[in-house]
């Protein structure tokens, strides 16, 4: 009986091996809008945690960031949504940005790493990372009660303080001065910006 269990955990950790290192390419596997009119969010970090995910931009893989051979957990408290990016978007730099797909906090309960969340878009948090625009888009997940929420004016009428926490997070959690804000933008605003994003891609 030990030996069969032994061989069923050797099964189980080969099959986990298998799921976590899929072919599955995050980054455009997934259209970011769907066909319901809602958004597509690739989660790299579920809310409350701290360690580092990313999405490797040429594998289309989640990894850990690694800093100094270890890696990186949030030197702050954990992160107050889902966080993650839009699947075929792009933040050119030639228009100012990183360079990276577009970021995504995404309010609701929270989720496994790696999901894809449909979300619906309500405003976004107008961010400097050292200079580059790093705009973070901000969601509410279908089949939560944040769903019922359409705008930024809705998320602070109904949950007093939420863009205030998020705000602070976003502009502290790097460190003192790293992070600019310039305010919260609307629905339109996080509109427009997803669009470009879309275009980036295509075009890049």
């Amino acid at each position: 009986m030990t030996n069969v269990i032994k061989g069923l955990c050797i099964l189980l950790f080969a099959l986990q091996s298998c799921k976590q290192h899929s072919e599955e390419n995050l980054l455009t596997s997934y259209a970011a809008k769907t066909t319901e009119g809602s958004i597509n969010a690739v989660i790299e970090i579920p809310s409350g945690t701290r360690q580092k995910w990313e999405i490797n931009k040429k594998t289309g893989v989640l990894e850990w960031e690694q800093v100094a051979g270890k890696g990186r957990i949030v030197d702050y408290l954990g992160y107050p949504g889902n966080y993650g990016f839009i699947p075929k978007t792009l933040l050119s730099k030639d228009q100012g940005g990183d360079g990276d797909p577009l970021d995504v906090l995404v309010l609701g309960d929270p989720v496994s790493r790696g999901s894809v969340v449909p979300c619906k878009l309500i405003g976004v948090l107008h961010l400097q990372d050292r200079g580059e625009q790093d705009d973070k888009l901000i969601a509410v997940a279908k089949n939560t009660s944040f769903y019922a929420i359409n705008t930024i004016e809705d998320l602070n009428e109904n949950y007093p303080g939420v863009t205030t926490i998020i705000e602070t997070w976003f502009t502290n959690y790097k460190g003192k001065g790293l992070m600019k804000s310039s305010g919260y933008g609307d629905t339109a605003a996080a509109t427009q910006i997803l669009n470009e994003a879309i275009l980036g891609f295509e075009n890049q």
